[in-house]
């Protein structure tokens, strides 16, 4: 993250905070006073943890990557509710605004499994391991809708529209606006997770050797900050037309291949 906001300074002509200024900003979080508006905000925010750190784990372990994709919805429908929970019309709009986000890149996620599915046979993480030749060759344009899946979940212009990434000073943060203290601290704590899952999920394109499939996901997300420095924030609509307009075309493209290509 450190890095990230870095790179992102160093493009727009700024020197940019330190690399450890996140940790900072976390530790500064967590000696704050704990208040929430209601219980369901608490409940949301360990929810969201817990769905994120047990889909890393599912992931790390070669587990079901179905399954993992149902424990990662769950916790990103748990932070919207928590937002939804509360009476702030700034919080709702946000709330709003990442189911719309949710309904973007959920179904790019779920064509990347399916497309697991038909190049190796299986849903689990451990079977693209043994495969002869890297995914990637299989599901080619799978790179692009990554790409799209990152820049969405990580709240990266010009996707940032419940959210901004960057808007770490505004007191109106859209979904995060009811969320102070340790508990915003979790959620930043969670989107480093996100992170990880999601750059690891990216690298399987390349399982076959991780030196590779890690350079592919940190090239991925190199790119992501390159678009989101050069890139104003769009509107719902525009953020829905990428997502069902180019990203689900894409990969429908790419399973037709794989499958048509087995006969």
């Amino acid at each position: 993250m450190g890095i990230d906001r870095k790179l992102s300074a160093r493009m727009q002509g700024r020197v940019g905070p330190p690399v450890v200024q996140p940790f900072y900003d976390l530790i500064k979080l967590f000696s704050k006073d704990a208040l929430v508006s209601t219980k369901m905000q608490l409940v949301s925010v360990y929810l969201y943890l817990t769905s994120v750190v047990l889909s890393v784990v599912m992931l790390v372990l070669g587990q079901d990557l179905l399954v993992l994709l149902f424990v990662l919805a769950l916790g990103s429908v748990s932070l919207i509710l928590g937002a939804f929970s509360v009476r702030s019309p700034y919080s709702q709009l946000g709330a709003y605004r990442e189911l719309l986000l949710l309904l973007s890149y959920e179904p790019l996620l779920a064509l990347f499994v399916v497309g697991v599915y038909l190049a190796t046979g299986s849903f689990m993480v451990r079977d693209i391991f043994k495969m002869e030749q890297p995914l990637l060759l299989t599901l080619p344009l799978f790179a692009v809708t990554q790409i799209l899946v990152l820049a969405m979940k990580m709240n990266k212009s010009p996707f940032d529209i419940s959210s901004s990434h960057h808007a770490h000073q505004e007191i109106v943060r859209g979904i995060l606006t009811e969320f102070s203290g340790p508990y915003l601290g979790v959620i930043e704590l969670t989107h480093w997770y996100e992170l990880v899952l999601l750059l690891g999920m990216t690298a399987l394109l390349w399982a076959n050797n991780l030196w590779v499939g890690a350079a592919l996901a940190l090239g991925s997300y190199f790119v992501v900050i390159v678009i989101d420095s050069i890139t104003a924030r769009m509107t719902w609509r525009w953020t829905l037309r990428v997502g069902w307009g180019i990203g689900i075309p894409l990969a429908v493209i790419n399973l037709m291949m794989v499958y048509l290509g087995r006969f």
